[in-house]
Parts: structure tokens; sequence; C-alpha cells
């Protein structure tokens, strides 16, 4: 009686352990449920390189099951880093078992600017979709991958999309921040984001002689200085310095067109490289007319030469080095 009795505790007491371990039924966590989303882009317009803005026009649909009607996308819609966005259509099939949304969304976009190789920059347009009410622990996305995403008839003015660079990803943002909920175990959240990525490219060959001819040509009349006969040297000093104040003038020109950067761009890098060539020209008559007014004659001329050949040859390398860089 007693080994029944024992027999019968200690299975009471193992049914215990095993019920703490488990748990109560229904307490494991819910799995975050799917929502299908794709997007076909219509056209990216009006790129304000200066502002760093844009404006795409897209179409987005979304597809999950009837009973997470609360994700509700055509009021939950968050998209991070757009300035401001709109939606112009939207329609809703609820019929079957599945929920169906499709809208056309006009975005007015922030993004930034990588400079250091213009005009022969690239640059990656993104643009982010979440939820703004159901974090990573309750919705997930899903790439709907089929067909194409964005009109490839469709044309950038002044830029053009770089060959299998569209990209479309699902993946977790991470905010440092509980936004303010006390019972947050560490101040952080974590939303499901479908995020696009569009690189570009500048069509760079027009737009680069556009802003450099000016400072190619003041480099020029510099140098045609060499060329001037000893008794000009009052024309040697003028057109020297005047092709300094050009260079200097057009620099402020190219600058105005370009984001604020505090990074060295080829822009500054082609323009102080003609500033210190013009100044090396002028060096180089200062030193010149020393010559001549120790009636040195041949030694003026002969160093005239050599300055001028080595200079061009110089400042011709520099240029197709820097520029080839930044093509590449």
């Amino acid at each position: 009686m007693r080994k029944l009795l024992l027999l019968f505790c200690l299975s009471l007491f193992c049914n215990s352990l095993i019920a703490q371990d488990t748990g109560p039924a229904g307490s494991e966590k819910k799995k975050p449920d799917t929502v299908t989303v794709g997007v076909y882009i219509t056209s990216i317009h009006d790129i304000d390189f200066k502002q760093k803005e844009y404006f795409v026009n897209l179409w987005a649909w979304f597809r999950y099951k009837k009973e997470n009607a609360a994700f509700d996308f055509a009021h939950n819609l968050e998209i991070p880093n757009a300035k401001t966005f709109t939606t112009s259509y939207l329609t809703v099939d609820s019929s079957g078992d599945d929920i169906y949304m499709l809208m056309k969304l006009q975005c007015e976009m922030k993004d930034n600017w990588k400079i250091a190789n213009f005009p022969f920059d690239r640059q990656k347009l993104r643009l982010s979709i979440e939820n703004s009410l159901y974090d990573a622990n309750s919705l997930v996305f899903k790439v709907d991958t089929a067909g194409d995403h964005y009109d490839r008839r469709y044309a950038i003015s002044g830029w053009k999309i770089i060959p299998d660079s569209f990209q479309m990803v699902a993946e977790n943002r991470i905010y440092k921040t509980a936004f303010g909920d006390k019972y947050a175990k560490k101040p952080e959240a974590k939303y499901h984001a479908f995020k696009i990525r569009i690189g570009i490219e500048r069509d760079a060959t027009g737009l680069f002689w556009k802003m450099f001819l000016g400072m190619y040509i003041a480099f020029l009349i510099a140098y045609v200085c060499f060329y001037i006969h000893s008794d000009g040297m009052d024309s040697r000093f003028g057109l020297s310095v005047g092709s300094l104040f050009a260079v200097i003038g057009n620099k402020y020109i190219v600058d105005s067109s370009l984001p604020e950067s505090t990074s060295f761009t080829l822009v500054d890098t082609l323009h102080g490289l003609t500033l210190f060539s013009i100044f090396v020209v002028i060096g180089a008559t200062a030193f010149s007319l020393r010559l001549v007014k120790q009636d040195k004659l041949r030694q003026s001329r002969r160093f005239d030469m050599i300055v001028a050949q080595s200079l061009l040859a110089l400042y011709v390398i520099l240029n197709i080095i820097f520029i080839y860089q930044a093509a590449n």
C-alpha cells in the first residue's frame, strides 16, 4: 500500500514539473502574419540635385488575410524617407479569402547624394514601406517578384538606370527607441520594411563640357602667355590674372548647382589644379621678367618654353587621371 501511495505522489510531482516547463496551452509566441507586397514604378522625375529631392510615381499592392484587416495600409502606410506622399487612387477587393489592396502613390523623396565624383556620379535611390502601427512581431513582408517592377521605356531626363541595379528586399528596420513604451525590455523597436533600391548614373559628357569649358579656356588663355614676346610682359601679367579670376568665377557658378558638402570633390580638384597652374604661369612670368631685366633674353625664352611644355603635359595628364578615376 505504501509503495502505491509513493508511486502516486511521485507521478503528481512529475506532472507538475512538466506543466511548469511546457506552460499553459496557447502561451507560445504567435508568429507574425505575412503581407505580400509588390510595386511598379511608372516614373521618376524632377530630380533636384541641389536640394537632394526627387519625385516618384508608383503602383503598390498588398495582399493579406481577412483576419488581419486591421493592417489597413490605406491609413497605416508609412514611407519613412518620403518628404510627403499622397494616394491618388485606391481600390480594395475582399471578395475572396484575402484582402487585396491596390493604390497609386505620388511621393516626394529625400535622399543623400554622393557628389565626390560629380558630374560622373552614380546615385542610389531608396524607397522604404512600413506599417506605422504593427511592428515585426505582428507583420512581415513577402516580396512579389513576378513581372517587371518599373517601366523600362521611361527615361529619366539626364540620367539612366544602371542595368541590374533594381533591388527589392524585405528586412527588419531597428529603431533605437521604444517610443515611450515603459514595458519594453530595452529602448528598441523593430519594424519589418519593404525596401526598394535603384541605381542611376548621369549622362555626364555633355554636362561636363558645359560646366568646365570656361575653366579650360581660361587656362589656355593663361598658357598662351608663354608665347607672348618679352616686350609684352604687362600683357602676360594681365591675361594671367584675368584667367585666375575667370576660373574662380566658374567655380562659384558650378558650386551653386551642387549640394553643400565638406568633402573634396572632383569639381574642387579640377578647379584647384587649374588655379595652381595659372599661378605657376604668373610665377614663371615674373621669373622670365627678371631674366629680361638682366638682358638674358635667350635664357628667358628657353625658360618659357621649358615651363610651357612641362606645365601643359602635367596639366593634361593630371586631368585625365582625375577624370578617369571619377568616371570609373
